[in-house]
């Protein structure tokens, strides 16, 4: 199994070669990491406390120095770059959010366009554009200080302004961490909407392997003194882990997990020839995963769900169905 998930050559964004981190102490916290993370992917880091993740995430922007290795970003060694531009061009967010207490949101959010050499003026139309993009409307918000909004509300300027500069590419830390779990899970939504918009390459870390699986396009396992485990998909991920650790750290609940990154398999669908119109749980769309289907099921306290593309109506999909899809998908 190809442990470092190398993509290619040709659309690596980020890629970490031999990348090692040791303190003075002798305490090694990352070891010889070789990742790849192809323009536009995004890569989620998870592991235990101690694992090397945040420490890895702090490297590519050089808050952290590497000891060894290379950090190259669109083919560039950063390793040799000057940190504070390098910094600018790498929007950075984190579970603390980091906004300035005494500036108002608009602000906040302008300050890296501002360090750029952008007229106010420009700015601040960039900085309500964004706003606007995660959620938080100019007319409501852009006077109010940090301390007026809730925890979700600075969490989401954190992003708009990590997004400012425009970079090509995000580092996330914990960015959902520090809010309660509803509010989390309306955070997910809204960056993955933002993510499939913008398509930027984003290394998000979490110590959450649900968190994990639902946002990565691939998620890298850490073990404990700073080596990696597997690098994957969600699905080959829960289907498949490397080894012991890596299956003891997924849980034992993975069938459960695998709902959530499994699509609905339209080979598993069936007529609706002998099933009452009323035993159909409201439909769901083609694109939609196994745990959205069984959702369905349970809201409406239906038997069976409807799957639909579009207008066009494709068939029901049973418990007995989402069962064989979920087998179906271990030999993909």
């Amino acid at each position: 199994m190809d442990v470092t998930g190398s993509g290619s050559d040709d659309t690596a964004m980020i890629r970490l070669t031999g990348v090692g981190k040791t303190y003075g102490d002798g305490t090694a916290a990352v070891q010889e990491l070789d990742l790849v993370v192809p323009a536009g992917e995004l890569l989620v880091l998870v592991g235990p406390s101690g694992c090397g993740k945040s420490t890895t995430l702090k490297m590519i922007n050089r808050l952290i120095e590497p000891t060894s290795g290379t950090i190259e970003i669109d083919g560039r060694d950063v390793t040799h770059a000057d940190p504070v531009e390098l910094r600018r061009g790498i929007g950075y967010v984190i579970q603390q959010v980091g906004l300035f207490p005494h500036q108002t949101i608009e602000t906040n959010v302008m300050t890296v366009p501002l360090l750029y050499g952008e007229s106010k003026q420009t700015a601040r139309e960039r900085a309500h554009e964004l706003m606007t993009l995660v959620g938080l409307e100019p007319e409501t918000y852009a006077a109010r200080y940090p301390h007026q909004l809730s925890g979700g509300q600075r969490q989401r300027v954190g992003v708009a302004r990590a997004l400012a500069a425009d970079p090509p590419v995000l580092l996330m830390d914990e960015p959902f961490g520090a809010v309660d779990p509803v509010v989390r899970v309306r955070l997910q939504d809204e960056f993955l909407r933002l993510q499939r918009e913008l398509g930027k390459t984003v290394v998000l870390v979490t110590h959450d392997i649900d968190e994990a699986v639902k946002m990565g396009d691939r998620v890298a396992v850490f073990e404990p003194g700073g080596r990696l485990a597997q690098v994957a998909t969600p699905a080959e991920l829960l289907a498949r882990p490397a080894d012991d650790y890596v299956a003891d750290f997924v849980g034992s609940t993975t069938g459960l997990r695998r709902l959530a990154v499994t699509p609905i398999d339209r080979d598993q669908l069936e007529s609706l020839d002998g099933v009452s119109t009323g035993d159909l749980a409201a439909a769901v769309e083609v694109g939609a995963t196994l745990e959205e289907a069984l959702a369905a099921m349970l809201r409406d306290d239906r038997a069976v769900v409807g799957v639909k593309d579009g207008a066009t109506f494709l068939g029901v999909l049973t418990p007995g169905g989402v069962h064989r899809a979920l087998r179906a998908s271990l030999t993909d």
